[in-house]
């Protein structure tokens, strides 16, 4: 009932809200893209997708299909795997950003090894510019990793915007540094959140630097300063005058193409790609639940400026 190439077309441009995109990431024509989705509509009887010249959204039924479009496109491949006998095996070692330890990236990882037991899959979680350069060192053979606006490399999982987060007790001086809590270098989302700084002349320290989204967190609820991140605690309102981050890429990207981890390299993209909509605000929810006290739910109003 449901062709298999729809369902990856519609994942994709749940993923996206983007028919350009999507068609850029499946390698497709944008008009191929949209037939793809009107044929699935078609075979439901629904509207998956609201859309005009300026959005993308996903309707209530294109929700519901997320979840049944990944699991029959997990059915499809197993049975495919069986009958065909193909079997993955071989060293794969995939890189993931600290960002994705709080999401389910997990359920993914867990479903992979399911699938491709024989692959024996290492696990690297890094700051993205770390992952990026040993990823280009040979050292990994794929990642999934924050890279910079100007950068063309990888496949696209999604867009997050960045912004300010910090504790609502937090007050910004105007008059003092921004007081900064940061990935160390090479860290993406450090950089960006310097050279905005920078632009708009506004003075920084750093008060606090860790290698850990956990550790960052704990900095900034104890209202030691604010971060750059693309989801999170309490946001710090426009009127304290810190500068747009505009938006970060989240990508997974290939390394040197080994024989021996190609196949396993593709296929955990390919699962990825197809979940990717799983990486997205899990997390968020965790962080929040993690700043309950006494039973009482986390407060969630602006920070003053």
């Amino acid at each position: 009932m449901y062709d298999p190439s729809h369902l990856r077309t519609f994942l994709s441009v749940a993923q996206t809200l983007s028919f350009t995109q999507a068609a850029r990431r499946l390698g497709l024509r944008q008009s191929t893209v949209s037939q793809h989705v009107r044929r699935l509509e078609d075979a439901t009887g629904r509207t998956l997708f609201t859309r005009d010249t300026h959005s993308v959204e996903l309707t209530e039924d294109g929700e519901a299909m997320l979840g049944f479009a990944r699991r029959i496109l997990e059915v499809h491949e197993q049975a495919t795997a069986f009958f065909t006998g193909t079997r993955l095996r071989g060293r794969l070692r995939f890189g993931a950003s600290e960002d994705f330890v709080l999401t389910r990236l997990p359920e993914i990882l867990e479903g992979f090894r399911h699938d491709h037991p024989e692959v024996d899959l290492e696990l690297t979680v890094e700051l993205s510019g770390t992952l990026h350069e040993q990823l280009a060192a040979g050292k990994l053979d794929l990642v999934l990793a924050k890279r910079r606006p100007e950068d063309p490399r990888g496949e696209l999982v999604r867009h997050d915007r960045l912004v300010w987060i910090g504790a609502e007790r937090l007050r910004l001086d105007p008059d003092r540094p921004v007081p900064l809590i940061v990935y160390p270098p090479p860290g993406i989302t450090r950089a960006l959140a310097l050279e905005a700084l920078e632009r708009q002349g506004r003075e920084w320290r750093v008060v606090c630097t860790s290698g850990s989204l956990n550790g960052l967190v704990a900095a900034a609820r104890a209202g030691l300063g604010v971060m750059a991140h693309s989801r999170g605690l309490i946001r710090v309102p426009d009127r304290a005058g810190l500068p747009e981050l505009g938006q970060v890429d989240f990508v997974v990207v290939h390394g040197r193409r080994s024989p021996s981890a190609q196949g396993a390299a593709d296929a955990l993209a390919a699962a990825i790609l197809a979940g990717g909509d799983r990486l997205n605000r899990s997390d968020e929810i965790r962080l929040r639940g993690a700043d309950r006290r006494d039973g009482r739910a986390p407060r969630t109003r602006s920070l003053g400026p």
